[in-house]
């Protein structure tokens, strides 16, 4: 009997987990994701542990940007079976990296590429190139300030457009408005702000809904985009009926339509549905070409190569539509392309969960629309997050615009951040001294020289015993200073990403003229040889130099040995590279007369202890190595 009651219990006890996972998916499916995952969780700790229930799991909290708990859930069920749908591996692999854990993204990213060769959303990966996440999170020379702005709302904010100092996005601020399922947040409304200030400072008026009595509906609206003359305005919604209802395809679902509206006293009015638009597939996020004849959207249409794909349709002069046109392989993939943006010089961005990112969606940028076939450019940090980056509008004359994220830190679910962009610049300075004195020099020509050996600026202190260069971050440069009797002096430096830091670069001169002496650095000769090597050349034309400057200087060459090998021999080698050093000073076109005399003196004139059969160092012997040139008149 007892076995009878446990058996009878184990079979109400599956069947009740079996129907909590019926109803966990009925939620799922008309995106009830917050109940959804409470109800699949109970069947969880009662033991349900199907690969269904687990990527159930991962995908609602990945559509909820919850990527540490997609992560878990997807990695249970890679667990229960290693042989789980691609999707659900691109999904975990997009996880991982939006929680930083890309040693363990590119190991499932090699499994995922063996197995899915041709997979659109693979371009771009090489399994060798290890720092491919390095580069996109690095900073690079172009500043980025970007803030998180004051009207963002404990709900979604998200999807910018500026037209005549308005800002227009979506909001979820509707206090009593009905709760979306999918994220338990009020829908969408379209609402608009006004924007003042100069320079880098904008200012925020109040937050108010967009001018219009009939574009908001208790349903979503959200996504604008207005042409150039304000008259008219482009929005994604609901597919909402004449009755105010949600329609719905025959699988019970409900997609977005595009609809415009036109400005008549001050308002938004005249709502027109898109001639394209159906309620079998999802069309949205509009966007316009500058000249305003070409309108390019999202959608999920049939026929297109993932997700969600980018559209173009032309608009014609009467007001019609042409035939909506894909965008093709070069800007969609297997993924979602989403939320398309033209900047006013043509350039394309959108944002897409099919390149190699950072995780989630990442703002990309194309050039397509320019004839560029190239492919589109991640756009990197700080536009992309491990998160959702998306929305981006910029203002390509003065490199300021807006993005939207639900990155960590932020006010609500989605935020809107501002940016404003600019050249990562600092500062090469430095004072000029004479290394001997330590006196400031003026009157120094000083060269500011890339790693490609260019001279960038040529810059002469006169007056001043300082220079500075404005340079670009994160670069390798050389400064070079010379002056009329001194040794050139050079230093290379490296600049930072920190923008306008100061990079000290001082330059110490060495006299060429001490005394009664031209000094340079010691002229080297092979053993035994006295023919005047290259290093050696380089230093005699400080002597030239000196000598051309200077037209009615006479000098004499004095050369010495150190005291290894015979005494007589070493006279004789010194005489002799005394006698090269002459003759070398002289083909460089130095009169013959104005070398007096260059004689070797051998070892007789030792500057230390190391004489015959004395025992010294390299670096001692080589101080008896030596060369004088002395002047004798000027």
């Amino acid at each position: 009997m007892k076995t009878k009651i446990l058996a009878f219990i184990l079979i109400l006890s599956s069947s009740l987990v079996f129907a909590q996972t019926k109803l966990a998916d009925k939620f799922f499916n008309n995106f009830g994701y917050v109940k959804a995952i409470e109800l699949y969780e109970k069947a969880v700790e009662k033991g349900e542990n199907s690969v269904h229930v687990l990527t159930r799991l991962g995908d609602a909290y990945y559509n909820n940007s919850n990527s540490e708990k997609a992560t878990y859930w997807y990695g249970e069920a890679l667990k229960e079976s290693k042989t789980i749908d691609a999707e659900y591996l691109y999904k975990y692999i997009q996880s991982l990296r939006s929680i930083g854990n890309y040693e363990e993204a590119d190991k499932w990213l090699k499994e995922l590429s063996a197995a899915q060769q041709g997979d659109s959303r693979l371009k771009g990966y090489n399994p060798d190139e290890v720092d491919i996440y390095d580069k996109l999170t690095s900073k690079n020379d172009v500043v980025v300030d970007i803030e998180n702005l004051p009207f963002n709302t404990k709900n979604s904010d998200f999807g910018s457009y500026v037209h005549n100092s308005t800002l227009y996005f979506a909001s979820a601020r509707g206090d009593g408005k009905k709760v979306y399922n999918w994220n338990q947040e009020p829908f969408l409304d379209l609402v608009q702000v006004s924007i003042t200030g100069e320079g880098d400072i904008r200012n925020y008026g109040s937050v108010t809904d967009i001018a219009s009595s009939t574009i908001n509906t208790e349903y979503h609206e959200a996504s604008v985009a207005i042409t150039n003359d304000g008259k008219t305005l482009y929005f994604t919604r609901d597919n909402v009926n004449k009755r105010n209802k949600i329609g719905y395809d025959k699988k019970g679902t409900s997609h977005l339509k595009m609809y415009k509206a036109t400005l008549e006293n001050n308002q938004w009015t005249n709502i027109i549905e898109l001639p394209f638009n159906d309620k079998m597939f999802s069309t949205g996020h509009p966007t316009l070409s500058p000249d305003n004849k070409t309108l390019y959207f999202v959608s999920d249409r049939e026929g297109g190569i993932g997700q969600t794909d980018i559209y173009s349709v032309s608009i014609n002069e009467d007001g019609t539509y042409g035939e909506p046109e894909n965008l093709g392989e070069l800007i969609n993939t297997e993924g979602r392309e989403m939320f398309p943006f033209v900047s006013k010089d043509n350039t394309l961005y959108f944002s897409s969960d099919g390149y190699l990112n950072l995780g989630l969606l990442d703002i990309f940028k194309s050039y397509n629309l320019r004839g560029d076939r190239s492919e589109p450019q991640n756009m990197g940090a700080p536009y992309n997050s491990g998160y959702d980056d998306f929305a981006f509008f910029l203002d390509s004359e003065t490199d300021k615009g807006y993005f939207s994220s639900n990155r960590p830190n932020g006010k609500g679910g989605d935020d809107i951040y501002s940016f404003n962009s600019y050249q990562c610049k600092q500062e090469i300075t430095g004072v000029i001294r004479d290394s001997i004195t330590g006196i400031f020099l003026t009157g120094v020509t000083v060269r500011l020289i890339d790693e490609t050996g260019k001279v960038l600026e040529e810059k002469n202190t006169k007056g001043k015993s300082y220079f500075y260069f404005e340079v670009d971050c994160n670069k390798t440069y050389t400064v070079v200073g010379t002056k009329q009797d001194y040794k050139e002096n050079k230093k290379t430096v490296t600049t930072t990403d920190e923008n306008n830091k100061p990079i000290n670069a001082d330059l110490n001169l060495m006299p060429l003229i001490i005394d009664n002496q031209i000094v340079i650095n010691p002229i080297f000769f092979d053993f035994d040889k006295s023919n005047i090597r290259t290093d050696a050349e380089y230093e005699l034309e400080n002597i030239v130099d000196v000598l051309r400057k200077h037209p009615e200087m006479v000098i004499k060459i004095e050369s010495h040995t150190d005291s290894r090998g015979r005494d007589r021999y070493n006279m004789k080698l010194s005489d002799r590279r005394a006698k090269s050093t002459r003759d070398y000073i002289i083909s460089r076109g130095i009169e013959a007369n104005r070398v007096q005399s260059a004689i070797g003196y051998g070892e007789s004139q030792l500057l230390n202890k190391c004489a015959n059969r004395v025992k010294c160092t390299e670096e001692e012997h080589q101080l008896n190595r030596r060369s004088y040139f002395y002047i004798v008149n000027d």
